[in-house]
């Protein structure tokens, strides 16, 4: 349970530290910058999902909980996306009226924290700690471009630096309730933890696909994405053989 709350922490409070240069910040990245931050985490998290928490699925229970596992984290997301209006953070060259929809804004990524934390939750319950470790980790690097990426969205709806920061890093804050409460659900019920790491693995891979590798080609960088994607993937790869 310790190593579950403290993995959720710093996972969750990444958010925080992603946002923590738009308190320094003159002016906005480029575009660039940002799809490559996007692709860079969308190689993380694909390393992660299928490299670490499906292969421990089907350690301990096989296709048939993958399987049910991984189509329920898809579905759940798909859920929360038709519930919850998607608005295009990267690419929206408009201006937002804060008081209309940028609430609408953060509660989106509030809600869409809440199957990463449960992600992190699942991963320690079960016997391979390392996997704890390294989704905790994968996660957490997911959430620092996302907290910057929010921060700076407030800061040009001319919020205050530091209550967009602080806004910013309560989005990510969600995932420590929904880390523990994965972890007691699936530890009380062991034969849950298959189905929860396949349904963090689908989670992950709905969002990798859905949201962040679309995001990443948005302003025409798709090769300069290609590449960043490919690193990151390599770069997780690297920490699950260290590790």
């Amino acid at each position: 349970m310790n190593e579950a709350l403290t993995g959720s922490v710093l996972a969750a409070m990444s958010t925080g530290i992603g946002a923590l240069p738009i308190l320094f910040l003159k002016n906005s990245i480029s575009h660039r910058w940002k799809d490559i931050l996007l692709a860079f985490t969308a190689g993380i998290m694909m390393a992660a999902a299928t490299l670490s928490l499906i292969p421990e699925a089907l350690n301990y229970g096989g296709i048939l909980p993958l399987s049910i596992g991984l189509l329920l984290g898809v579905f759940t997301l798909t859920l929360l996306e038709k519930s919850i209006p998607h608005i295009d953070l990267e690419h929206n060259r408009k201006g937002i009226e804060f008081d209309q929809k940028a609430m609408l804004i953060v509660a989106a990524i509030t809600l869409h924290n809440i199957p990463e934390g449960l992600s992190v939750g699942v991963s320690y319950a079960s016997d391979a700690n390392d996997t704890g470790n390294l989704i905790a980790f994968a996660i957490g690097l997911q959430n620092a471009p996302e907290g910057f990426l929010v921060a700076l969205f407030l800061m040009n709806q001319k919020i205050n630096r530091f209550k967009a920061f602080l806004v910013a890093t309560l989005t990510g804050a969600v995932e420590i309730p929904m880390a523990l409460l994965g972890f007691y659900l699936t530890s009380i019920v062991s034969t849950l933890v298959p189905y929860g790491l396949a349904f963090a693995a689908g989670a992950m891979l709905y969002i990798i696909y859905k949201e962040l590798i679309p995001e990443s080609h948005g302003d025409g960088y798709e090769t300069t994405s290609t590449y960043s994607f490919i690193f990151g993937l390599l770069f997780m790869i690297w920490l699950i053989q260290i590790f």
